[in-house]
């Protein structure tokens, strides 16, 4: 079994009309993998195509070490991220997507019940890493550190780890055993997780803890705040605190008819985990469009199918429980929403604000060198460090797109540079090859393979509880959805070359070792070009080979 490799010396790939196309210049056939779209897309870097490759060959532990190298949770990601991944993938423009969500979900899910470790790390190198916080990008980042050697060790200021995984996103998508199954292998790892430890001066934090190097990572979990008036009768909580009391074991009294104010992924699970706690009737209020919501759109449509009401372009006047008046609002030439003076008057016993979050970083106000953009976020380097040195920050406190894989990717990022830093180096420069595209490939090779469906329960059985909605793919399933995968860019040793071409130049190598070229025998006619399926080869000029 091959996976993709990439060889970064051969100059970028030149098309089959320049390949004919160019007068004198003699061309011949080169082995050169392509980036995989799926690959490109991932926000935490990860070898999508090489371990569906070994998923696909029933190699499925070998699968999940590919898979972990890059990112230690998938069984997490297999569940709540929105899987960019899929929206590049070139198999749509044949039939759909393969469920790389669906192919990570199964690994992860097999690791847990098979009970896999993280390979030991190497000897310890004696320098320590403070994090600060334990969400996706603080946990990501001490993996990675831990896996270089270094002493790692996590405040964090909430009694359990996971950050807006364990007290954002609710159990029916990210069941609690399954966060603290990947978590516990981070400790296995040998990292420390101190909780009930908010930070309040990070420069004595690391200086009583002999640290050589800090990433601070505290997540986004304060809400915006809107001025709605609003009389005693009217209840109003912010969405963030709803769900982490919600995470915590608390339930909450929201009365039978509850609002949620905003457009966003919160606003969608705010009310769905309203419906949760009993409320007859959830709805949403957002001024702008469906198509101008921030809110991913599959989670607008289980909003919907739970039997959340989505009313559009309508913004809150005023509560006085359990009235709500809403005015109606219009889009402009210029695609933004204006007053029109009409009202509407909705029933709420509750409104729950989920108009933005934003990140406490107070703590970082007196550290020297730390800048801040006009929305508090912190400002960093390319190599995520603020300018403090040793100081590095990531996630959702920020510049950037606030998801747990981008959260992942950060910490990831940030523990290359720290350890690079901590060496007194710089992190390399990483050079990827062009992205292979649809056009790139020949379909015809390809036969039509339905996507393979995850099951889920029935909305009116799913409201009634925080039991996990979506179930995951069996071993069947999941190898069929592998095997969809079109191998993008990358040679997968169909025999194609080596069947079509005239002159017997192709060479294999044996399985797993590809083929070779013996440009003795080959003349440059590019039928091997012309018949791989993936784009695996180029034609470049000779004098370049």
């Amino acid at each position: 079994m091959s996976t993709p490799h990439h060889d970064l010396t051969t100059p970028p790939d030149l098309r089959l009309d320049e390949a004919r196309g160019g007068p004198g210049r003699a061309r011949r056939p080169v082995y050169l993998d392509l980036m995989p779209p799926c690959n490109a897309g991932c926000p935490a870097g990860e070898n999508i195509q090489g371990w569906l490759a070994l998923a696909q060959a029933g190699e499925h532990e070998r699968a999940w070490r590919l898979l972990v190298a890059e990112n230690p949770f998938p069984a997490i990601h297999g569940r709540v991220c929105y899987h960019p991944c899929e929206s590049a993938c070139n198999r749509a423009e044949l039939d759909s997507p393969v469920s790389i969500h669906g192919v990570e979900r199964f690994l992860g899910d097999l690791a847990l019940e098979r009970g896999w470790r993280f390979d030991p790390p190497p000897a310890a190198t004696g320098r320590r890493v403070l994090v600060v916080g334990a969400g996706p990008s603080g946990l990501s980042a001490a993996y990675h550190l831990a896996r270089r050697g270094h002493h790692v060790v996590i405040h964090d200021a909430e009694a359990e780890p996971g950050g807006m995984m364990r007290y954002g996103i609710p159990a029916y998508r990210l069941p609690r055993d399954v966060l603290a199954g990947e978590i516990a292998r981070l400790t296995a790892l040998g990292v420390e997780i101190v909780g009930d430890h908010p930070v309040r001066d990070l420069i004595a934090e690391r200086r009583e803890g002999r640290f050589d190097a800090v990433f601070v990572a505290v997540g986004a979990h304060l809400s915006q705040r809107v001025d709605i008036p609003a009389r005693e009768a009217g209840r109003i909580v912010d969405a963030v605190s709803l769900l982490h009391d919600v995470a915590a074991g608390q339930r909450p009294s929201i009365g039978r008819r509850v609002a949620v104010y905003g457009g966003g992924n919160t606003a969608m699970d705010a009310a769905r985990v309203a419906r949760r706690l009993g409320a007859e009737e959830a709805l949403i209020v957002y001024r702008r469009t469906r198509a101008q919501m921030p809110a991913h759109p599959e989670e607008a449509d289980e909003a919907e199918r739970e039997g959340v009401k989505i009313n559009w372009l309508r913004t809150i006047q005023t509560f006085d429980g359990p009235e709500l008046t809403v005015e109606v609002m219009e889009i402009d030439k210029d695609g933004r929403p204006v007053p029109t003076g009409r009202t509407e008057t909705l029933a709420a016993d509750t409104v729950v604000l989920a108009v933005g979050q934003r990140a406490d970083t107070a703590f970082l106000r007196g550290v020297p060198g730390v800048e801040f953009a006009p929305d508090g976020t912190v400002l960093v380097s390319p190599e995520l460090m603020t300018g403090c040195p040793g100081v590095f920050a990531g996630g959702d406190m920020v510049p950037a797109e606030r998801t747990v894989t981008v959260a992942v990717g950060h910490g990831k990022s940030a523990a290359r540079h720290i350890d690079a830093y901590l060496k007194g180096q710089q992190a390399p420069r990483t050079v990827t090859p062009p992205v292979a595209g649809f056009d790139d490939l020949h379909p015809w090779y390809f036969g039509d393979a339905g996507r393979r469906r995850q099951a889920e329960r029935e909305p009116a059985e799913r409201v009634t509880d925080f039991t996990e909605v979506v179930g995951g793919l069996d071993a069947t399933a999941a190898t069929f959805e592998a095997g969809r995968c079109l191998s993008c860019g990358t040679c997968f040793e169909c025999d194609g070359c080596f069947g079509a071409c005239p002159e017997d130049a192709v060479i294999k190598l044996g399985p797993g070792n590809r083929y070779r070229f013996d440009y003795d025998r080959c003349t440059g006619c590019a039928t091997c070009f012309d018949q791989c399926p993936v784009h695996a080869i180029s034609m470049i000029p000779e004098a370049t080979r």
